[in-house]
């Protein structure tokens, strides 16, 4: 776990490597989504506050022996027509490691694939982030379409 979560940081640090402050930059937690209860990184490609970028975070859980850790990544496209209110739509997939314990049939212990469709909060200048989500989530042997998931987080 703690090679996991050490490697997890470093391609977090990676991901922002080499990006111009001007490109949009929202750091924040998730409740719910690809990742269950995560810290997100989320930054465009460009030096844009829209078009395409990516999200990369890291949560799990523990509770009396049993967990796991998530690493969701996701390629996204976010678009707006007055530079605050931004509709984002996206894919990718998140890599689970679970303790043992977890049932192995249980969604919680694979890797799965995951949507995003939903609506974001996102000042032009920096500041309070808010983003609400639908996230169908797809993995071996089971799918929920209606699994969502709720973030705060500062934008800068």
């Amino acid at each position: 776990m703690k090679k996991l979560f050490l490697a997890s940081a470093i391609l977090l640090f990676g991901f922002t490597a080499g990006y111009s402050q001007k490109a949009a930059k929202v750091v924040f937690i998730e409740a719910g989504g690809p990742g269950l209860a995560s810290l997100n990184l989320d930054t465009r490609f460009s030096k844009k506050e829209d078009g395409w970028g990516g999200r990369i975070g890291m949560g799990g859980f523990y509770i009396e022996g049993e967990g796991a850790v998530f690493i969701p990544a996701t390629i996204n496209y976010i678009t707006s027509k007055n530079g605050r209110d931004y509709f984002e739509i996206g894919a990718g997939a998140t890599y689970v490691a679970a303790s043992s314990s977890v049932d192995t049939g249980s969604p919680f212990r694979t890797t799965s694939g995951h949507f995003n469709f939903g609506y974001r909060l996102q000042p032009k200048e920096g500041g309070f982030f808010f983003r609400a989500t639908i996230n169908p989530v797809f993995g071996k042997g089971f799918f929920w379409p209606y699994y969502g998931g709720v973030s705060i987080g500062y934008k800068f």
